[in-house]
């Protein structure tokens, strides 16, 4: 039985009440990087920290790449879903599997060989560059068993369950807490120890998404017929699938330039970079969390064309996100730096300088990022996947720019402020890009 049809109901009760256990799993997702910088921090040292935290930009350069490609190969099976096509549905499945197995096999293979030169283009410095490698290694070693996860709860959520993945992800991040505990403390592996943790526990979530598939959803299980190659298929996938990774690319690429340019400032100012960003992540996972339930919304709505559903959808979407941006500044801006804590036991004071810094000049800018998420996987879930990737590009003019300047005058300020940089060029082009498509498809 399928979980939700999102074509009939009120849009915004239907999208708050999707969206809150996507939030919800996504904290706990956060919470796999979270508690191995925090584990990480307190029991092997800053630099170790800064490593992790330096680490980041590259993991979302390589995950994030196969979570948008994933995410558009699920898009056309909620939109079979959306027309009721339970075939179509079934050979989508099929198809997606196949193509992320090619592809995840292809990217461990190129980003396990490039590394060394990412790292030493990165400006990585030398005191954390042993403890760097050896936690991205692992981390682009186990990329199967991340994309085992992002392709079947991604599934789960185009046919309306955006729960059982959060109930996967819940166990699976207990089990990463115990695994850096062991792995960090125990056997003293360093930031290695925290990327096998990770990799462990998200091979885990996966499986049991698999497994509860297998089992509870027969609907979703392709025939043998299904299995057979279907090149317009894959190639519909592929043509939404390569523009949303290409967007999580090019967002990654200007994050990578600007931890090239927060390398310069050495390992203290990027350990309290990295601290931020890790309370900020926890905050604008509402926003990720949104923007996927409108790819799902989208997408449903489309498929059964129902386009007036879309709009009640956006706007309901974009008042959502805007009252939740407030208060969650506000919040940021005032108290977040005294989660410093959480992470470093070394510097405390000089870092939380660094801490406050940075959210202060993200929390001022989270209404604008409401729309990059609302607006662009709004429209990737109506099948438009090139025009949404621009705003990546808009993304990493402003981010690059902003970091390039500020790293010439040595300002930490100003690398911080290259986010809201992006979030604000994007933000723009995507709401022009709404109004443009809404007028032409109406």
């Amino acid at each position: 039985m399928m979980e939700r049809d999102m074509t009939v109901g009120k849009p915004a009760r239907i999208i708050l009440n999707f969206t809150i256990p996507i939030f919800i799993g996504n904290i706990f997702q956060q919470l796999y990087s979270m508690v191995d910088t925090v584990i990480v921090g307190k029991f092997v040292g800053n630099e170790a920290l800064a490593a992790v935290g330096a680490c980041g930009t590259l993991m979302f350069l390589i995950l994030g790449f196969l979570l948008g490609l994933t995410a558009g190969f699920t898009v056309i099976t909620a939109q079979h879903y959306g027309a009721g096509n339970m075939r179509a549905v079934r050979q989508s499945v099929a198809s997606a599997a196949v193509l992320a197995a090619v592809v995840s096999v292809l990217l461990t293979v190129v980003s396990m060989v490039m590394m060394r030169h990412v790292l030493n283009w990165m400006n990585t410095p030398s005191d954390m560059y042993g403890e760097a490698y050896g936690y991205i290694m692992v981390i682009c070693g186990g990329i199967t068993a991340q994309v085992l996860y992002n392709l079947l709860a991604g599934i789960l959520r185009a046919v309306g369950d955006s729960k059982r993945p959060l109930y996967f992800l819940i166990l699976a991040v207990i089990l990463n807490i115990v695994l850096d505990l062991v792995f960090i403390i125990v056997f003293r592996m360093g930031a290695a120890g925290a990327a096998y943790a990770t990799v462990i526990s998200q091979g885990v979530s996966g499986l049991l998404c698999l497994a509860y598939i297998v089992k509870r959803m027969p609907e979703l299980h392709p025939h043998r017929e299904d299995w057979k190659v279907n090149k317009s298929l894959a190639k519909w996938q592929l043509k939404i699938g390569i523009p949303m990774a290409l967007q999580f690319s090019i967002t990654a690429v200007g994050t990578i330039i600007v931890q090239s340019a927060l390398n310069m400032l050495g390992s203290v100012a990027v350990a309290g970079f990295a601290a931020a960003n890790k309370i900020e992540q926890i905050v604008t996972q509402a926003y990720v969390a949104i923007g996927t339930t409108m790819a799902t919304y989208c997408a449903q709505n489309t498929g059964a064309r129902k386009i007036e559903r879309v709009r009640a959808g956006f706007r309901s979407a974009t008042w959502i996100g805007i009252a939740y941006a407030v208060v969650t500044g506000i919040i940021v801006i005032a108290a977040g730096k005294y989660m410093t804590v959480l992470f470093v036991s070394d510097n405390v004071g000089q870092i939380t300088e660094y801490v406050d810094i940075y959210l202060k000049c993200v929390g001022i800018s989270f209404v604008p990022l409401v729309f990059v998420n609302v607006y662009r996987n709004g429209l990737q879930g109506m099948g438009f996947g090139v025009l949404p990737m621009l705003a990546g590009v808009a993304e990493l003019v402003g981010r690059s720019a902003a970091a390039v300047t500020a790293s010439r005058f040595g300002s930490y300020a100003g690398i911080c402020l290259a986010s809201p940089a992006a979030w604000l060029l994007a933000g723009l082009l995507l709401i022009a890009m709404y109004f443009f498509i809404m007028k032409r498809k109406i």
